[in-house]
């Protein structure tokens, strides 16, 4: 039996800055890109942009509080919202005061 699927569990996966668990390889993705976030209170990324790869993103904040820089505008975030992202937006992950989890989904 040919098996059509790939299954790993994020936590296996060795997080990149203590906190971003990139399953896309892991998964054998050929087109989009999935992490799971998992921040520190206090917590923040760094300041990035996708224009050359020409990936639009989604961030889908699971658990907690924070607020998402774009383009110089403050996005404050809570438990369920969602924020598309263009590929040339600059954008940066700054956590809330307790730790949270963002499920990360990109692709051109």
């Amino acid at each position: 039996m040919v098996v059509s699927y790939t299954k790993v569990n994020y936590t296996d996966v060795e997080p990149v800055a203590g906190a971003m668990h990139f399953l896309r390889d892991p998964l054998d993705c050929e087109q989009v890109g999935v992490t799971v976030l998992d921040c520190d209170a206090g917590w923040t990324g760094k300041p990035h942009d996708h224009a050359d790869e020409g990936h639009e993103e989604v961030y889908i904040l699971i658990e907690g509080t924070a607020t998402v820089e774009v383009d110089g505008d403050e996005v404050s975030l809570e438990a369920g919202d969602a924020i598309r992202l263009p590929p040339e937006a600059e954008r940066t992950i700054h956590n809330g005061d307790t730790e949270s989890t963002f499920i990360l989904v990109g692709a051109p």
